[in-house]
């Protein structure tokens, strides 16, 4: 069965999965980035090779969404995967069901520091990350490969990606917000973990010492260190193919207070101001 580790790009998503491969992938908690392909993301190319598709156009896959999870909850074992993918259906085929899904962690971010990290991550303008967010039809793939959808994800907006995760009631979602990680990184880890235990009905109990050095072996520093020295297997290419875009850019440094001036900060404010109230941002 899946646990998901839902949230728009560029919300946290890899610091927890970071975070989680340590705890429970490794024998004492060190994290390896190798780690992080343990816990794949989904919808993926890989998972619809079995599958009769078209690869040029764009949402052929959505049809095998619940089939290829099927396929690898056979085992019957509990899996980590991490999706940007709405909760929702496309041409009436459903993202997953409660068939397949165990749980779901929701990791959400203040959407005025989601723009900075697009715009680091896509090598595109501010306005052009603003409008990426608010974009209701709003899709990634993988761009690298051409005239190919197999890794076609609906993201949709901003707004409506949390509230169809956030709003789910047939199976148990909690929402991780990546400021409270970075505020009490060991609180909020172990909120998650026993989580993880309570849906998975495991009696293996919270492990403190092997998450503090999980949290110790994942801060941001470190892992920006790490990818100059080893790169990162999952940052991008600029457009251009020249050179990768550092995946760890800002971290606990972004802050849309310090790189917007005042106006931007007010279109923001009144932007995402139903939001930020619901989320307690404001």
């Amino acid at each position: 069965m899946i646990i998901w580790l839902a949230s728009y790009p560029k919300s946290g998503n890899t610091w927890l999965r970071a975070l989680i491969a340590s705890y429970f992938f490794s024998e004492d908690g060190v994290f390896n980035q190798h780690y992080l392909q343990l816990i794949q993301q989904f919808p993926q190319k890989k998972y619809f090779k079995n599958f009769n598709y078209n690869p040029q156009n764009v949402t052929d896959t959505c049809k095998f969404w619940i089939p290829s999870q099927e396929k690898i909850n056979e085992n019957k074992k509990f899996k980590f995967f991490k999706t940007h993918n709405i909760l929702g259906a496309i041409n009436n085929y459903k993202f997953t069901d409660e068939k397949n899904t165990t749980g779901c962690i929701y990791i959400i971010r203040d959407p005025r520091n989601v723009i900075t990290s697009l715009q680091n991550h896509y090598n595109i303008t501010k306005e052009e990350s603003l409008n990426f967010m608010l974009n209701k039809n709003k899709f990634i793939y993988d761009t690298s490969v051409k005239n190919d959808f197999s890794d076609f994800q609906f993201i949709s907006s901003w707004k409506k990606n949390y509230h169809s995760w956030l709003n789910h009631k047939k199976f148990p979602v909690i929402m991780v917000k990546y400021e409270d990680l970075i505020e009490d990184t060991l609180m909020t880890f172990k909120i998650v973990i026993e989580f993880i235990e309570l849906i998975t009905k495991s009696q293996k109990g919270f492990n403190e010492k092997k998450a503090k050095i999980s949290i110790q072996s994942t801060t941001f520093e470190k892992m920006k260190k790490m990818e100059r020295k080893e790169g990162f297997i999952e940052s991008v290419s600029f457009k251009n193919g020249s050179k990768k875009i550092p995946f760890f850019h800002l971290g606990p440094k972004n802050n849309w207070k310090n790189i917007f001036d005042k106006n931007y900060q007010k279109k923001l404010n009144l932007k995402f101001k139903q939001n930020l109230k619901e989320l307690n941002y404001l």
